[in-house]
């Protein structure tokens, strides 16, 4: 059952659904945003065997702060034996992703429907 997520922080809120931990990124993810969000990221991610959604899709600008927190996070639960999806359909966002290479080890889903509905799907084995 989804319940409206407390914000953390104004970019983060981080809720349950079937299963799993969604971290919702809102607003504008720059380095100071970023230096806020870290200390919570690093929190979900430290976990065994998590299974966490990051979700994009309220986000309005995402600069290269963002892109390391989605590395960090990403290397934080393969190391821990966790699956990570990413939900992001803006394309500015999604050609920074593309451009990067970072879509080709954590592959963008449209909808939290999607990553929340693949079960035994990890990232980053490419």
């Amino acid at each position: 059952m989804q319940q409206d997520p407390a914000p953390l922080t104004r970019q983060l809120r981080v809720h349950r659904v079937r299963g799993y931990t969604v971290v919702e990124f809102h607003g504008e993810i720059d380095i100071a945003a970023a230096a806020e969000i870290a200390p919570y990221l690093d929190a979900v991610t430290a976990r065994p065997g998590s299974l966490i959604v990051l979700d994009l899709t309220h986000v309005e600008f995402f600069d290269c702060s963002g892109l390391r927190l989605l590395y960090r996070a990403r290397s934080r639960v393969l190391d821990r034996d966790g699956q990570l999806q990413l939900v992001c359909v803006h394309p500015l966002t999604l050609r920074v992703l593309r451009v990067t290479g970072l879509s080709r080890l954590l592959p963008p889903l449209p909808t939290l429907e999607a990553a929340t509905a693949r079960p035994g799907a990890a990232s980053g084995s490419l």
